[in-house]
């Protein structure tokens, strides 16, 4: 499974970007994995931020970023969205897509693939 990461920027606070993940691979189901998106801020530990289901029917969040963003996939493009809104400073990290065979947790460790990360910076 591979996964490319796009849209990141620098966007000043209280503007949006959307993120978008493709997915590929021979072994890549849409419709049997969960995807999400974790981030990384300098000198701190990756992070969960947003997951959704491998039908889209369900859609989890950290709490720091609920009302402000949206994961969202499409399952016959194989690809997912994080439309973040209302950005924050502390929101600036390097956004990684994740993969997961059917569930997905929001442990670092119990991830299965990852994207190579897009980087987002957001000014004060």
């Amino acid at each position: 499974v591979q996964l490319q990461a796009s849209g990141g920027g620098l966007v000043q606070a209280g503007g949006s970007l959307r993120l978008s993940c493709a997915a590929s691979g021979r072994t890549f189901n849409s419709n049997s994995y969960s995807m999400g998106w974790f981030r990384q801020a300098p000198g701190k530990e990756r992070e969960f931020v947003a997951s959704i289901s491998w039908k889209g029917r369900s859609a989890y969040y950290t709490d720091s970023v609920k009302g402000r963003f949206t994961i969202s996939r499409d399952n016959a493009k194989n690809l997912v969205y994080l439309q973040m809104n209302s950005l924050k400073p502390e929101d600036t990290a390097v956004y990684y897509c994740a993969a997961n065979l059917y569930d997905m947790g929001r442990e670092v460790g119990s991830i299965d693939h990852w994207g190579q990360g897009t980087k987002v910076t957001v000014s004060s």
